[in-house]
């Protein structure tokens, strides 16, 4: 296996927000799409490509949620758009292709963990894979055209330290032989987000298209977190006694401006060009952590960082990628 995980000395760090990074930065005339952008640092995530000058769209499963939690964002578009619905996602795409313009940013913001039950959807795959990986990875093989029609686009996963928790079972991917764990289970579709950058890149950067994955810090407070008991949050050292979020960057307890920093600086930083297929945390490439696996301790994410070898391997990228593309029929 080769990797390119090592930091460039970036400048920035865990404090930095979204206003620094994008600070000099000018997106006008180019064109944006964050899933999950109605909520938790996608909110800030499309604020703040907005205020740089982007046409910034969002797909949105509950349009009039996404309108009314970004009534005060600006000239934001939301256009209905189910990551669980496979023909939702190829409606989406097809009205995005169908008005000829380039993508030159797509974000993929969306996500849940933890899901407590096994669930699954209607094509019979495990909740947080479906949603997590399934779903973006159809929406970005749908869009391809419209991100190679760019010249220099940027696709940005956003994954997660729980990436650490699992690799890939692709022996089982939807729990049909083995017991359910909801942190395993996230932690498999967190390193898939991994994968999905790493094959993404590898395969389209000669069409101008890069690819980034990372983890923005653990950002308490927006929804992301419902599945788990609030006690947990505590104890974990992420909720203060009275139950509010804890803001501590050094230990990777970020605002929503600081968790959305890195989803931006993966999307427009000039320090990224000519660069792509890896994961980021904290503004800056992350490095090459030892070990194939972690126990799924939430409390783990305030420790060191750097990203595990099962989420960066060539090998496991283009296997789960051709699965992928036979799950989605791409």
């Amino acid at each position: 296996m080769t990797t390119l995980q090592s930091p460039i000395g970036s400048g920035f760090s865990a404090a930095t927000t979204t206003a620094h990074i994008i600070r000099s930065i000018d997106l006008v005339g180019q064109v944006a799409i964050v899933t999950g952008g109605y909520s938790g640092i996608g909110i800030d995530t499309v604020r703040t490509l907005a205020l740089a000058g982007a046409r910034v769209i969002v797909p949105a499963r509950d349009v009039d949620r996404a309108i009314a939690n970004l009534a005060t964002v600006g000239a934001v578009e939301v256009w209905p758009m189910d990551l669980l619905d496979p023909g939702s996602i190829d409606a989406f795409a097809k009205r995005f292709l169908d008005t000829g313009l380039p993508l030159d940013i797509l974000i993929n913001s969306a996500g849940i963990m933890a899901v407590p039950t096994l669930e699954r959807d209607a094509r019979g795959h495990e909740l947080q894979f479906a949603t997590n990986h399934l779903g973006h990875f159809q929406l970005i093989h749908r869009l391809l055209p419209a991100l190679r029609a760019a010249g220099t686009a940027r696709v940005v996963s956003v994954s997660s330290f729980g990436h650490r928790y699992s690799p890939i079972h692709f022996d089982d991917l939807d729990y049909h032989h083995r017991a359910y764990d909801p942190w395993i289970g996230y932690g498999q579709s967190k390193t898939a987000n991994i994968l999905l950058a790493v094959e993404l890149d590898a395969r389209e950067k000669t069409n101008g298209i890069r690819a980034f994955a990372l983890h923005p810090g653990s950002i308490a407070g927006t929804g992301l977190e419902r599945h788990l008991p609030r006690q947990l949050l505590i104890d974990q050292g992420i909720l203060d006694a009275a139950g509010d979020p804890i803001r501590d960057p050094a230990r990777n307890l970020k605002s929503v401006e600081q968790g959305a920093a890195t989803s931006i600086w993966c999307a427009v930083s000039p320090q990224l060009d000519g660069m792509g297929g890896v994961y980021a945390e904290n503004c800056d490439i992350a490095e090459l952590s030892d070990g194939n696996g972690s126990s799924a301790n939430i409390g783990e994410s305030m420790g060191p960082g750097g990203v595990r070898p099962h989420a960066v391997d060539r090998d496991l990228a283009r296997r789960l990628w051709d699965l992928s593309e036979e799950l989605t029929a791409a």
